[in-house]
């Protein structure tokens, strides 16, 4: 059964039973030759009749066959009913038009089995299959029905999906669109139509800062210092091939002397059980 989202960030099926968060579109042909679009995307939609809030939701990625393998935090926003949110993903970069004003964009992507991060890319949706899931948390997810799963689409000859069987595939020049509700039947409930992303406008932000999955103050370092704004756990300072160079533990509102080469570098922690991530340029 479907998972609901609520305001409060809580999973309710009797209070909200309508404050529900879908994902209404895929693209993945993007910056392919001859795409339409520049990058891949995902769009999410709040199908029902209350405000529903994406705080501490994840979005997961899996190839057609095995398991999920990546993911990236999504912000404090709440959206209201009927509104969406663009995420923009991966570009080929040969072709197709730039998105207009997604609502995020994805540079940093972690992986799910602890490896370094993906630096600058956003995720690479597979071409005709593959799964996305929209989850509560970023422990992975094992299938269409695990409890931390918010709405699951797998796609082409992916090896799972909801319901009996998989949306179609997309193109180049074609999105899966969702038709109209949400039957938790992915091959009913997706059809393979010409793009249509769509940016969430005036959306609800809980935490400014959150839009951008922000740990720190200054992305640009002068003086090898660092201020962040969260308690950061598990805070590691990673070269951009993935190399661990530091690893440590910060409060709110702290400074932290990284004393390293200029150049771009990323940090990670742990923020209220949740891992974030940033790119940072030292000067």
């Amino acid at each position: 059964m479907k998972k609901l989202f609520t305001f409060l960030g809580i999973i309710s099926s009797a209070a909200f039973i309508n404050a529900q968060i879908v994902i209404n579109e895929i693209y993945t042909g993007g910056g392919l030759l001859g795409a339409v679009l520049a990058n891949d995307f995902i769009e999410l939609k709040n199908i029902g009749s209350a405000s529903a809030s994406l705080n501490g939701a994840t979005m997961q990625y899996g190839p057609a066959n095995g398991q999920f393998t990546q993911y990236h935090a999504l912000p404090n926003v709440t959206l209201a009913p009927g509104q969406t949110f663009l995420i923009q993903q991966a570009s080929d970069g040969l072709g197709g038009i730039n998105l207009i004003n997604p609502n995020l964009i994805v540079d940093v992507v972690l992986n799910l089995d602890g490896s370094g991060p993906v630096v600058g890319l956003g995720v690479q949706l597979g071409l005709t299959s593959g799964k996305v899931a929209l989850a509560t948390n970023n422990t992975r997810v094992t299938g269409p029905t695990a409890a931390n799963v918010i709405d699951f689409v797998g796609y082409g000859l992916a090896d799972q999906y909801e319901g009996g069987g998989a949306a179609p595939s997309p193109t180049i020049l074609n999105s899966i669109t969702r038709i109209s509700g949400d039957t938790n039947h992915n091959g009913v409930d997706f059809t393979a139509a010409i793009p249509t992303p769509q940016a969430g406008t005036n959306l609800a932000v809980s935490d400014v800062a959150a839009t951008r999955n922000s740990l720190v103050v200054n992305t640009l370092v002068t003086g090898n210092e660092i201020q962040f704004r969260h308690t950061v756990s598990d805070l590691q300072i990673l070269s951009m091939s993935g190399q661990l160079l530091k690893s440590t533990e910060v409060k709110a509102d702290s400074k932290l002397n990284i004393n390293l080469p200029k150049g771009n570098y990323i940090v990670t922690g742990m923020v209220n059980g949740k891992r974030m991530s940033e790119r940072i340029l030292v000067q």
